[in-house]
């Protein structure tokens, strides 16, 4: 085989927003994410919104949290 057919492999961390840290091997150095499997919302158990870049904010200023709801049918006067 080429030796320089393979990348450069380093032993690294993995950071993530939540403060948490894993010890890992990867072909590139202190990796930086935003969610992990200590944070997540699915292995957490808990519902919030991950807001990134303001983008809930921006949904809720252009849309509003004023939902439509469907309206109830109306019944007919229909007498037999």
């Amino acid at each position: 085989m080429k030796e320089q057919g393979h990348p450069t492999v380093f032993e690294t961390t993995i950071t993530c927003t939540c403060g948490a840290t894993y010890p890992t091997i990867s072909t590139v150095q202190n990796l930086k994410i935003g969610i992990c499997a200590g944070c997540h919302p699915y292995f957490t158990g808990e519902q919030r919104f991950v807001d990134t870049a303001g983008r809930v904010d921006k949904f809720a200023q252009r849309y509003g949290m004023a939902r439509t709801r469907r309206a109830a049918p109306k019944l007919s006067d229909v007498s037999a």
